[in-house]
């Protein structure tokens, strides 16, 4: 991948109080007084990526990052089971970003989001679209019911040895139905040891999605902790549809009419087909469909940071979205 701005560390970094007896970790990079961009990570759950920092020009941006509820830095730790995740919705994501948003005395930026960052985003963007600049999505999701069931039944007959493994971390007779429902009732069991054996076999599945299945996992993901966070985190929001109503984000997408985009799309993406953005292109006659040949999910793959790059450096030269 080639990206042409370098890795930097954070001129500022802190923590916020949210509210709810939650506190997120945030972190600003970059030049203080570039054009503001917030970086929305993946997951649900999985906490920021200081990779993301590089696809923004630092001279040029003032680069925003922080861990969403529950993961990361932020605080109480989702891995507790203790933390309250009644409090950790949707809903309660968008109120912080505007909290921060407040924090760091933005009036408007760019929203980028990989993943479960996208939903994120665009449901922000609905919301507070007069706060947004313009968006930058990669892997491009909406968190529709067909999207994760396609994650956790419908992708199975393409990694049918992943998938036994799958299906038998779950009791037999929940083995059929609905297998986030099963996976979130064992990462709420009351047995720390049942809890980290059904994080352990939730990422064994996502695992064996990846591009590479055979490449060694980062220390953040061979945490313990980091594994029960970010589990518990994703299958609360999608046993929950993320508190969004069925094709909320489609039918909403008249609100971000004005508000210009790239989508950022590997053809070849499993764990979000190409079929969402599509579909999301359709609705939103600002946004750009860029699809990257021979591509997957990751930021990393050839192409994929080239296409975000490009977008970024297109954004920050654009002064009529920023006035």
């Amino acid at each position: 991948m080639a990206i042409p701005y370098p890795p930097i560390e954070p001129y500022a970094k802190g923590l916020l109080d949210v509210g709810d007896g939650n506190v997120v970790a945030w972190e600003a990079s970059g030049n203080p007084d570039g054009k503001p961009a917030l970086v929305l990570h993946g997951g649900p759950g999985s906490g920021r990526s200081t990779s993301t920092r590089r696809f923004f020009d630092p001279d040029a941006y003032n680069i925003i990052l922080f861990d969403q509820r529950g993961c990361g830095q932020s605080t109480p730790h989702a891995s507790d089971p203790a933390c309250d995740m009644a409090v950790n919705t949707t809903a309660h994501l968008i109120a912080d970003m505007e909290k921060l948003r407040a924090y760091v005395g933005v009036d408007r930026w760019l929203v980028f989001g990989h993943s479960w960052g996208c939903t994120l985003a665009l449901a922000y963007a609905e919301e507070h679209a007069e706060v947004v600049a313009a968006l930058v999505l990669v892997g491009v999701t909406t968190t529709r019911q067909a999207e994760v069931d396609w994650l956790y039944r419908g992708i199975a007959p393409l990694f049918p040895e992943a998938w036994d493994r799958f299906r038998a971390g779950v009791p037999e007779a929940a083995r059929s139905g609905d297998l986030v429902a099963a996976y979130h009732r064992l990462l709420n069991d009351p047995d720390d040891a049942v809890r980290q054996k059904a994080a352990d076999d939730w990422h064994g599945w996502e695992g064996s999605l990846s591009a590479d299945p055979d490449a060694a996992p980062s220390a953040k993901w061979s945490d313990p902790r980091f594994r029960l966070a970010r589990a518990r985190i994703i299958t609360h929001y999608f046993h929950h549809a993320a508190w969004l109503t069925e094709n909320q984000i489609l039918n909403g997408a008249h609100a971000l009419a004005g508000i210009p985009g790239v989508m950022v799309q590997g053809r070849l993406d499993l764990e979000a087909p190409l079929m969402t953005a599509w579909d999301l292109a359709k609705v939103w006659p600002d946004g750009e469909l860029v699809v990257v040949p021979n591509a997957g999910h990751g930021v990393s793959e050839a192409g994929v940071g080239e296409a975000i790059t490009a977008a970024t450096d297109r954004f920050a030269a654009d002064k009529g979205i920023w006035s």
